[in-house]
């Protein structure tokens, strides 16, 4: 079992718990850790002294003075956000004390500057621990999209289950948005004309589809009674309001209600 977090839970009392139940755990590391060497192994022949033998080593390694070293750098192929990058690492073993052992250490060289990852498990390989950071980043998207687009958490109700309906009501609003979302073409659900300052080639975000779908909808219900029976004179009114919110053709609903 693996246990991908955040650096903020990258301490002792995790790290317990997981090396007691020998679970890999998977996460960011502060560039001012205090990490060590390994211990120095016995030379061939060499007799073990009294006592048990040492843990951790006595060098201590700086990630920020690694990360600023220009010798070490390699380049790895890993798989993020579902398209294959290539990487420029430094990956190493090190031994740190509030994680009772050693850690894969691996450190990448970003746009914004060096980024500290680690894994408990030292046989893990840099590529593996970089995707599976990265697969977390799509959970916390689908958490911020929930709470910031969906509104989950914002509903005011008096005791526990009807938050707790709440919340389900907006966990399922998400997933139909995402369900109609699914097989519709980029020009529909990704429409930024209104927004000339945005970045056009973006992908389609949660709050775009769900945009898309209210379109949708709005269009479908205005066709739809502007075939079956004349439109009150108001409602023409307040179409073109309508079209600038809903990105609605005018035009189409008042040949259908003119013929």
């Amino acid at each position: 079992m693996w246990i991908v977090a955040d650096g903020f839970y990258a301490k002792r009392p995790v790290f317990k718990v997981v090396r007691t139940l020998g679970v890999v755990l998977v996460g960011r590391l502060r560039k001012d850790a205090a990490l060590w060497t390994l211990p120095r192994p016995l030379k061939t022949g060499a007799c073990r002294g009294q006592g048990r033998p040492p843990k951790y080593g006595t060098g201590r390694i700086s990630l920020a003075k690694r990360a600023g070293s220009p010798r070490g750098w390699s380049w790895v192929e890993c798989v993020q956000y579902g398209q294959s990058v290539r990487k420029t690492i430094k990956t190493f073993l090190a031994t740190y004390p509030p994680a009772y052992g050693t850690l894969r250490v691996v450190i990448v060289q970003e746009s914004t500057g060096p980024q500290f990852f680690f894994s408990t498990d030292p046989a893990i390989g840099a590529e593996q621990i970089l995707g599976v950071f990265a697969d977390r980043a799509a959970i916390e998207q689908v958490f911020h999209d929930v709470k910031e687009v969906e509104g989950a958490g914002q509903q005011q109700v008096r005791h526990l289950w009807a938050n707790l309906g709440a919340w389900h009501l907006n966990l399922w609003m998400h997933a139909l948005v995402e369900l109609w979302a699914w097989h519709q073409p980029r020009r529909q659900i990704c429409d930024r004309s209104a927004s000339p300052w945005d970045d056009s080639d973006r992908r389609p975000s949660h709050a775009d589809r769900r945009k898309a779908l209210r379109r949708w909808m709005l269009r479908e219900e205005y066709s739809a009674r502007a075939r079956t029976r004349p439109l009150p004179r108001k409602n023409p009114r307040r179409l073109p309001e309508t079209a600038q919110v809903g990105r609605l053709n005018y035009a189409s609903f008042r040949k259908v209600q003119l013929a």
